[in-house]
């Protein structure tokens, strides 16, 4: 697998990559340019007032009005809440694929080689300190949800669209700083970007932040439910408006920072980012849209080498658990995050995921800068699929 992806990707490199000279001429280059190690960090932080925003809450609640209000000052000014209604005991919206946890169950994944180390979900709030367990104690409860997204319009095909989403909603008494934190500070930051004034595209991206992810994926099965049936309506009739483009592709942001490595014989994980850390762009081999994913996939891939200034991207057959499921048979659906989730998380390899040490000074400045190269990566292929052109 790997050996094919170089020698694809080197060749769409070469066709598509820019470098030196060219790279000062390309618009795609200078909007890439204009996302920013500190303003990333500033928005993961931003977000990490509210604690583990876990759903259902206050502190969640406050997380969205925060997001929706920030997406307003950086120019995403057509803000949408979508409303749905949650309850443990509710079936499952849209059932469908959704591949279960740990890291060799899925149809279609690899079997894991290597050490591992246990994982799960803290439930204890004693094993984190007192400002955080006020700041996380108020429970979840059932009932109405909503999650917030914008959209940059095509200027010649507004019925076409892109989804660009990360899940804003974490657990784990912790700050929910990587998940989901690191993802949805992408979006935001990729919202702002494309929404400059300067900045034209001829198809249509809809920035999404999902909520109710930890529960099962169940705010973006909310929106597939809702939002599916619309596509390509134009509303009003002759007006040229289109509150649900075509679904062209829908790219999820799901744990950015944490690539160190396996765990270690002693079951720990080493303290520094590892020298082969890279950012994973993965597919769901067993979906419907699978070969229109693995196309996707190899898009982004090809960007990630055109525009990612440290670390390089991977392209795995393996998707699962995150909120591009609930379209990925019905779309060409793909995830960039920090590791194979099935196989490498779920082995142990981020030992903070859904803990309490999920914090922002956990994390350190080659961590946030891999979130930075996966936005990059991303900035660059969307501005290349949706038509990006500077005024």
């Amino acid at each position: 697998m790997k050996v094919f992806a170089l020698a694809f990707c080197a060749a769409l490199f070469l066709a598509d990559g820019v470098n030196g000279e060219a790279a000062a001429k390309d618009p795609i280059a200078t909007m890439v340019g204009r996302l920013d190690l500190d303003k990333y960090k500033a928005t993961i932080r931003g977000l990490t007032q509210f604690g583990d925003r876990r759903e259902g809450t206050d502190r969640n609640r406050a997380a969205i009005d925060w997001i929706e209000a920030k997406l307003k000052t950086d120019g995403c000014d057509n803000t949408v809440r979508l409303n749905y209604s949650y309850s443990p005991s509710d079936p499952v919206l849209l059932s469908g694929p959704t591949l279960t946890r740990g890291p060799d169950a899925a149809e279609g994944r690899a079997r894991y080689r290597g050490l591992r180390a246990h994982t799960g979900v803290n439930t204890d709030p004693t094993q984190t300190d007192s400002r955080l367990r006020a700041l996380n104690s108020q429970p979840s409860k059932p009932g109405p949800r909503e999650e917030v997204y914008c959209t940059k319009i095509g200027a010649t095909h507004p019925e076409e669209m892109y989804i660009v989403g990360a899940h804003m909603d974490g657990h784990g008494w912790g700050e929910a700083a990587n998940d989901d934190g690191s993802g949805s500070a992408l979006v935001m930051e990729l919202a702002r970007v494309f929404s400059s004034s300067d900045v034209r595209t001829e198809r249509s991206i809809r920035f999404v932040l999902w909520n109710n992810e930890e529960t099962g994926l169940n705010g973006s099965r909310a929106y597939v439910q809702q939002r599916a049936p619309l596509q390509g309506r134009e509303d009003p009739p002759g007006s040229g408006q289109f509150p649900e483009p075509r679904w062209l592709g829908m790219i999820q942001h799901d744990m950015m920072l944490f690539d160190h490595g396996m765990p270690q014989a002693d079951g720990t994980v080493a303290k520094r980012q590892r020298a082969e850390a890279d950012v994973n762009i993965e597919f769901q081999s067993a979906a419907k849209f699978a070969a229109g994913a693995q196309q996707l996939a190899w898009q982004f891939y090809a960007a990630n080498e055109a525009y990612a200034s440290d670390y390089p991207a991977a392209v795995g057959p393996h998707m699962t658990n995150t909120d591009s499921t609930p379209f990925m048979d019905l779309v060409p659906a793909i995830s960039l995050r920090e590791n194979e989730r099935g196989r490498e998380i779920g082995a142990g390899w981020d030992p903070h995921w859904h803990q309490a040490t999920d914090r922002y000074d956990t994390f350190s400045d080659q961590d946030f800068r891999l979130g930075l190269n996966a936005a990059q990566t991303s900035l660059g292929a969307i501005a290349r699929l949706s038509g990006a052109s500077l005024r």
